[in-house]
């Protein structure tokens, strides 16, 4: 029933094809061999998908600006962390580092809400045995915006190589002085 060419697949698809017709024009229609055949030829010409997956290589890398005064910080971080990890594009893939450059501007005007000023900490640790730092978010707000907001995009990104990768792709700033405009970045828009 199949050839022995080059093209096999194509070749049993033609004698399945031969067969479904010999069970139409025969009395056998409802026999459960023609069934499954006729099943078999839907499955093959309807189901047969393929799914695009992105290569580094073939990503066009753009920069990004989003400014976050008057904005809340982790939905500015949430933003910033969707950019940098790529899924805002149509060829996002898992495993592969899809992410655009993303600037930060006006870290210092961004906004905690709630009592986050005054309840949230930022605890490190020196090395040193008993030397567990701690400074609140007020504090750290005042001194190192930078520091709090890339704490927040980090903490949103994945805690592996990709994540790290996606990580030097940050630019934060304390105010709406950047030196990227060689890099001609686009302002983010909220959709």
């Amino acid at each position: 029933m199949l050839d022995k060419t080059e093209n096999s697949y194509y070749n049993s698809k033609a004698a399945l094809n031969k067969v479904a017709l010999f069970a139409e024009f025969t009395s056998f229609a409802n026999n459960k061999f023609c069934k499954l055949i006729n099943f078999i030829i839907y499955k093959e010409e309807a189901f047969t998908m393929s799914t695009y997956m992105a290569k580094a290589n073939e990503i066009e890398k753009k920069w990004y600006i989003i400014d976050a005064a008057g904005k809340p910080l982790g939905r500015v971080a949430a933003t910033a962390a969707t950019i940098l990890r790529g899924k805002h594009r149509p060829q996002y893939t898992p495993g592969v580092d899809c992410g655009e450059f993303v600037i930060v501007i006006n870290a210092k005007d961004a906004v905690l809400t709630g009592n986050k000023l005054q309840q949230k900490k930022w605890y490190r640790h020196t090395g040193y045995i008993g030397h567990l730092k701690e400074v609140s978010y007020k504090e750290l707000m005042e001194t190192r915006p930078e520091k709090a907001m890339e704490l927040a995009i980090a903490g949103m990104l994945p805690h592996n190589t990709l994540g790290r990768k996606a990580l030097k792709k940050l630019r934060v700033y304390k105010d709406a002085n950047h030196n990227h405009a060689a890099q001609t970045p686009v302002v983010w828009e909220e959709a």
